[in-house]
């Protein structure tokens, strides 16, 4: 599902370049769960906002399902991003003054799909029942805890099923219990519904857990 060959980043600085990533070789297999290790500044971030199509690398080549989004334009990057990937970050960005049910719609706004609203209403309902909100469906953020809220993230980031989840930290800021009940239903979710997951965290137990590792500090 993913084979990144050869790939450099690069961040042009007043008077300097700085090299994130440097010659990256790494594939995954569909339907497999990979931890993005290493320590700060390795590139981790980096290397996910490139598998998201949000940073275009400066060379090499990034296979995503047969796709080498390192080419894409920024309109067939986001296009790739709206039906391919879902994020799920260590903050949950939701939306304050929108419910629990439409910050999950959300990334339905951009439209080209051919599923009704209603079709769509009912999926984010059963997603939402899934992750343990399904009574949640009309609160809002505030009204939540924090656990419930990256549950909430990870409904969003599965809407419009994609075939890969890519994870910043996504336990970073709950504590160790709540924390792993994500990780739990991350890891639920990619085995039962065999997306490819990609986690960045800086938590060694998490990675050990994901199994697959790609420890930036030894590429």
């Amino acid at each position: 599902m993913i084979k990144v060959s050869n790939l450099d980043v690069n961040f042009e600085t007043p008077g300097e370049v700085v090299e994130v990533l440097k010659g990256l070789d790494f594939s995954l297999d569909e339907g497999a769960a990979a931890a993005v290790v290493g320590p700060s500044g390795s590139g981790k971030t980096t290397l996910l906002n490139v598998l998201g199509a949000l940073l275009p690398p400066t060379s090499g080549s990034v296979m995503i399902g047969g796709e080498d989004i390192a080419k894409f334009t920024e309109e067939e990057a986001a296009r790739f991003r709206n039906r391919e990937l879902g994020f799920v970050f260590q903050q949950h960005h939701l939306l304050p003054q929108l419910t629990v049910m439409e910050n999950v719609l959300t990334p339905r706004l951009a439209g080209g799909w051919e599923e009704s609203e209603h079709e769509t209403r009912v999926r984010a309902a059963g997603l939402l029942k899934r992750v343990g909100l399904g009574h949640r469906l009309d609160h809002r953020p505030g009204e939540l805890s924090g656990g419930e809220k990256q549950r909430t993230a990870v409904a969003r980031a599965l809407i419009n099923q994609p075939r890969v989840i890519l994870a910043d930290e996504p336990t970073g800021s709950l504590d160790g219990e709540t924390g792993n009940k994500v990780a739990d239903l991350l890891l639920e979710i990619q085995k039962e519904d065999g997306v490819t997951l990609v986690i960045v965290t800086h938590d060694l137990d998490l990675a050990e857990r994901v199994g697959g590792v790609f420890d930036l500090g030894k590429m």
